[in-house]
């Protein structure tokens, strides 16, 4: 039997790596085998295979030394930069640029899983371009929910197509489903993965939109001290209820068949005369008068309720706005309608 491993100091790092998987026991050791790789698991047996002998002290003080090393790193921030970053000290750029599409994509641990979570609509557009028994397959595989809703938007002469290979499909060879799963993985996923990289000021003014006044001035206030450029971006990039007298008549009118006049009434209650006119205006002489007395009836009203029924009008805008339904002008113009 090789002589016993008493000196720490003479361990090299896949040494201590061999005796750390040893201590946890095979439950422990199977799991950690299970994220590496066949070279990795195949240089870590061949290092725990030869270790004979292991001192108890050796193994106590490995222990120790890992746990003051994890607890001197302070706190950690895991997110998409820092991951990123980490990945691209052990890895080549192209297979860091693979990994990081499969984050930024839709959840779900296998390809079908993924697509399970991606917009009807966008999977219908993507899929209304590839050939009928490609779709037939893909939404085989999917849940039954999410294939109706992707095939109702499918164009309909389309959609009987890919119903009727459904129908006639047999069971799919695995050589025909990889392909398929390779081509969705290369061609849409990475894509969609591309598409939803947002820049942080984007994400921040999200946020903030949800901030009520007085925190959302504190941290501009701060934020202005640290990093003005950072905080005029976020104010830009931010829709305020204020910003709801870019709509057009037609976009106010579609606005008020779709909220709760209660809501619009205490929303209004904190508004600048202009954008009060702009509501009247659009509503027939009787609602608007009955809006008024309605407003006038609510007596003083804490400026919490106020911030909570604007950022209720602001969301349902938003909302309308990304089904198209209205369309809301943007600070430089580039939405404004031209008549």
């Amino acid at each position: 039997m090789p002589s016993a491993r008493e000196d720490y100091r003479s361990l090299s790092g896949p040494e201590k790596a061999g005796i750390l998987l040893m201590s946890l026991g095979e439950e422990g050791a199977s799991s950690l085998f299970a994220l590496m790789d066949d070279e990795e698991i195949k240089e870590l047996s061949q290092i725990m295979a030869t270790l004979g002998m292991v001192n108890a002290e050796v193994v106590e003080r490995l222990f120790v030394d890992f746990a003051d090393q994890i607890s001197s790193t302070g706190s950690l921030i895991g997110n998409m930069e820092t991951t990123e970053r980490l990945l691209n000290r052990v890895l080549d750029r192209e297979k860091v640029d693979t990994i990081m599409e499969e984050i930024r994509g839709p959840a779900g641990r296998t390809m079908w899983d993924k697509l399970g979570n991606v917009n009807e609509t966008v999977l219908a557009n993507y899929l209304k371009n590839e050939y009928p028994q490609t779709v037939a397959v893909v939404l085989s595989r999917i849940r039954a929910d999410h294939a109706a809703a992707v095939l109702a938007q499918l164009p309909e002469p389309f959609a009987m197509e890919v119903v009727m290979r459904m129908l006639r499909m047999e069971a799919v060879q695995k050589d025909v489903l990889d392909n398929v799963e390779r081509t969705l993985r290369t061609e849409f996923m990475s894509n969609l993965a591309r598409t939803s990289r947002r820049d942080a000021h984007e994400k921040m003014a999200e946020i903030f939109n949800f901030l009520d006044r007085n925190v959302e001035g504190r941290f501009f206030s701060a934020l202005e001290e640290r990093s003005p450029e950072s905080s005029e971006k976020i104010r830009a990039l931010m829709f305020t209820f204020e910003d709801l007298g870019k709509l057009d008549p037609s976009g106010v009118q579609t606005l008020l068949r779709n909220i709760d006049n209660d809501k619009l009434g205490t929303a209004l209650k904190g508004a600048s005369e202009s954008l009060r006119e702009l509501f009247f205006s659009n509503m027939s002489e009787r609602a608007a008068k009955i809006l008024r007395e309605d407003m006038e009836a609510l007596g003083p009203i804490r400026l919490r309720d106020v911030d909570e029924a604007q950022m209720y009008l602001v969301q349902i805008a938003k909302d309308l706005a990304d089904k198209e339904e209205i369309i809301i002008a943007d600070s430089k113009g580039e939405d404004e309608l031209v008549y």
